[in-house]
């Protein structure tokens, strides 16, 4: 009577040997290092984003409190140009577009700065 496909005793199970208690130590270890270090890209990238962050310490707890202030501020921004648009007549999807064509402009930009490029001129600012 032959084994299940999964059992410890099955012919693909006999042929593949299983991790030692080292390796498998040593797989976590590695597991957790790439964690940390995607971590670290992340505050990295925050700190370059947040103004005023850049080139200060390393402290997570003052990078987190930095970008939560800067995104109120950016909500807030967002919330006074809703509203001079709405007093200028415009509606309220006109300045949503709007307002997504721009910050996919600064997405481009703050890429292009991240590749070490020129960031191109906004459509906007361009001279004809």
């Amino acid at each position: 009577m032959s084994n299940p496909p999964g059992s410890p005793n099955s012919p693909g199970a006999i042929n593949k040997s299983r991790l030692s208690e080292m390796e498998k130590r040593d797989n976590h270890i590695k597991s957790e290092k790439k964690r940390r270090e995607a971590i670290r890209q992340g505050f990295d990238r925050l700190a370059r984003i947040v103004p005023g962050m850049e080139g200060q310490g390393r402290s997570e707890a003052i990078v987190l409190q930095a970008t939560v202030n800067y995104m109120k501020e950016k909500i807030a921004e967002k919330e006074r140009l809703r509203q001079m648009a709405l007093e200028k007549g415009y509606s309220m999807q006109d300045f949503e577009q709007i307002y997504r064509e721009a910050e996919k402009q600064v997405r481009i930009e703050d890429e292009e700065r991240e590749n070490g490029e020129t960031p191109s001129a906004s459509p906007w600012l361009r001279q004809t």
